[in-house]
């Protein structure tokens, strides 16, 4: 028996677990992502909308990179992780 699809996807719109996705119409919020670590299943809302992220190492991004670096460092589970990887 083929197992149901998991309902958080399509209600955010992404194609499947830990592929973030550009919100442009979210208030507050520019990504969202469903992530997935072993059984464990979260909806996570991250970076601030309208903020282009720096891909080289900025002052901004250091930073961002330093001030973050013990959410970072919590995994998939946590929203920095993704900001960390997306946005910087």
């Amino acid at each position: 028996m083929a197992k149901k699809a998991d309902p958080r996807l399509a209600r955010v719109g992404v194609s499947g677990y830990n592929k973030p996705k550009r919100t442009p119409s979210h208030p507050k919020k520019s990504h969202v992502v469903v992530a997935k670590e072993g059984d464990k299943v979260k909806t996570i809302r991250f970076g601030q909308q309208g903020k282009t992220g720096d891909k080289t190492m900025t002052k901004r991004a250091k930073s961002f990179k330093a001030r973050h670096a013990k959410n970072i460092a919590k995994g998939k589970m946590s929203a920095a992780f993704w900001a960390n990887k997306t946005k910087w």
